[in-house]
């Protein structure tokens, strides 16, 4: 076995140069559709065998594709998809959390997005973003065209929400899925006469539980077959509203692949398909130990299919592993494109395993990393973050701890594992020192929520998962909600708060300050819509519930360009309280 070393992108050109390089049909670029689900596990389609679920869209792409047998993402969200849009560890780009800043991917790093763009691709990508919501860590200032969804980890609502086009506030139509899957079809219309980069990161079957009627209905009484391996963890209606949005997404996927069909594109559009951890709650899982979370096998053991009709081999099933960190490299050969990588690339092209009969490919390692547990899989083991040893062919649900009867593939998996993390790991901050900016150049709007502040004093936040909560509780003049933030350009901003007020409390005022500039706001209109979220639930979340919040447009303050806090304080509290805020929208004028 090889231990995991760091290839530069040179070495990977000069490598690839010896393959075969593939062509479509027409001897054009081809199309790039990449679909991403959220908390979908490996078990969560009828094609890995799971009898509880119909998946017939996402199944025919793997017959007339193919599929991976064993690859591997990380263990949570804005990780792996980091690790498809560089190639490289999450930990390199700087993303050690989901959600208050830490989600966001270093600004030096080279996305797939901006390969494809500078290529000649048209970009879009629309659903959870999850890598940065503040320009330039927006996806329009990293190569992606269009973007439609929203920034943060997770999101309250899934009926016709708020969402953001491009930088602005605007109100979503629909189921969310359905929603997004739209945009992809129009955009996919709208260049079918030129190459195009479509990136689909859904989010469901991530909580909260919603699903249109249409496939709960199915699923709200079915009696599940198949159930996880410790059936006394499963919650029946938690698997049973998973598989409702995943048979959903399924029925997106098939308006995908007939939307190639009508528009002709399908032999030259490469569509991939995969999920970004394991599922995310205890369900069927062939048997595997761990679910989202885990650097087990059922944490990060992903579904992956690649269709390319005429060009991949229909029902192809490849058994060496593979890692998120392979997509951007194996991507950029099937579409013939050499780009220069900011950095080393930690993934390698699969096109060898995609393309040739008998590829000569070298056993290899590939690292599952989160929150201070670190796993290593090769093809026959895994070695876990309480290092013990499993024969992954023999023992796929790790039970049996074989280190002792292995000592030389122990100690070379543990040593590869301690370099790892005495090299790439060691590549994060021990504190993350980044601000969040503001006006960045090119880009008129910045939003600032309240899932990136810090509260103050008597303020709370509405749940403990900050992605889509609210602060509430503002109760005292000395309360306060503040953001290290950076001006990047100095000049005059308009101000846009998003709140909610009872009528008792209408004439609060309170300042918005930083580095001694002001603007003083007064609420003089009352907004006190009831929670929503539960009524649309299919059993009760524990993220936030939301409201429906009302912009107020505060005026003009000139900000100055620095390093400070960005803070919000009242000045009077003629009620009880001074408002619930969930979001500020910065426009520079």
């Amino acid at each position: 076995m090889n231990p995991i070393s760091n290839v530069c992108w040179m070495f990977i050109i000069l490598a690839l140069s010896a393959c075969n390089q593939p062509t479509s049909t027409e001897n054009t670029p081809p199309n790039i559709i990449l679909i991403l689900t959220d908390d979908q596990g490996w078990g969560d389609l009828s094609i890995s065998g799971n009898t509880n679920i119909s998946t017939p869209n996402i199944d025919q792409l793997a017959t007339t594709g193919v599929r991976f047998d064993r690859f591997y993402v990380s263990p949570v969200c804005s990780p792996t998809r980091a690790e498809i849009l560089t190639g490289r560890y999450h930990v390199r780009g700087g993303v050690y959390s989901t959600s208050a800043g830490g989600e966001r991917l270093d600004l030096d790093e080279t996305l797939i997005s901006e390969v494809f763009k500078e290529a000649g691709y048209a970009t879009a990508a629309y659903g959870k973003w999850h890598n940065g919501m503040q320009a330039p860590y927006h996806p329009n200032a990293r190569g992606f065209d269009d973007y439609y969804g929203f920034c943060s980890g997770h999101w309250g609502n899934y009926f016709s929400p708020m969402l953001e086009h491009n930088g602005e506030i605007v109100q979503g139509e629909g189921f969310i899925i359905d929603d997004l899957t739209n945009h992809g079809l129009e955009f996919m219309e709208k260049n079918k006469d030129n190459p195009f980069f479509l990136y689909l990161p859904y989010n469901t079957p991530h909580a909260p539980m919603q699903v249109p009627d249409r496939w709960w209905n199915k699923y709200k009484d079915l009696e599940l077959t198949m159930k996880h391996r410790d059936e006394e963890k499963e919650e029946l209606d938690y698997t049973r509203s998973a598989l409702a949005m995943c048979e959903n997404i399924d029925w997106n996927v098939g308006r995908i692949t007939e939307k190639l069909k009508e528009l002709d594109i399908a032999e030259n559009t490469i569509v991939i398909y995969l999920s970004d951890n394991g599922p995310n709650g205890w369900r069927w899982n062939e048997g595997m130990k761990g679910k989202k979370g885990s650097t087990d096998e059922g944490g990060v053991r992903s579904p992956l299919i690649m269709s390319w009709p005429g060009t991949l081999k229909e029902g192809q099933v490849v058994e060496q592993i593979g890692s998120a960190i392979d997509l951007l490299p194996t991507l950029a050969e099937l579409s013939n494109l050499n780009f220069d990588s900011s950095k080393p690339l930690d993934g390698i092209s699969l096109a060898p395993l995609l393309l040739e009969e008998n590829p000569d490919w070298q056993d290899r390692y590939v690292i599952n990393h989160w929150k201070n547990k670190t796993s290593l899989r090769s093809q026959q083991f895994r070695l876990d973050s309480d290092n013990r040893l499993f024969d992954m062919v023999k023992d796929p649900g790790q039970e049996q701890d074989i280190s002792d009867d292995h000592p030389e593939i122990y100690r070379e998996m543990k040593g590869v594992v301690d370099q790892w993390e005495k090299t790439v790991l060691t590549e994060l901050p021990s504190e993350d020192t980044r601000t969040f900016p503001v006006g960045y150049e090119g880009f008129s709007n910045t939003q600032i929520p309240a899932r990136d502040g810090i509260a103050h004093g008597n303020i709370t936040r509405s749940n403990r998962y900050p992605n889509c909560s609210f602060f509430e509780n503002w109760t005292s003049l000395s309360d306060s909600i503040t953001w290290e933030v950076e001006v990047l350009n100095e000049g005059d901003y308009e101000v846009v708060i998003y709140y909610t007020c009872p009528e008792n409390s209408v004439g609060s005022t309170f300042e918005l300050s930083f580095l001694g500039n002001k603007l003083v706001g007064k609420i003089m209109e009352p907004h006190d819509p009831p929670l929503k979220g539960m009524e649309d639930d299919r059993i009760e979340r524990w993220e936030s519930y939301v409201k429906d919040f009302k912009p107020m447009n505060l005026g003009k303050v000139h900000l100055t360009k620095g390093v400070g806090s960005l803070k919000l304080q009242a000045l009077e509290i003629p009620g009880e309280e001074v408002m619930d805020f969930r979001l500020m929208m910065l426009k520079r004028i």
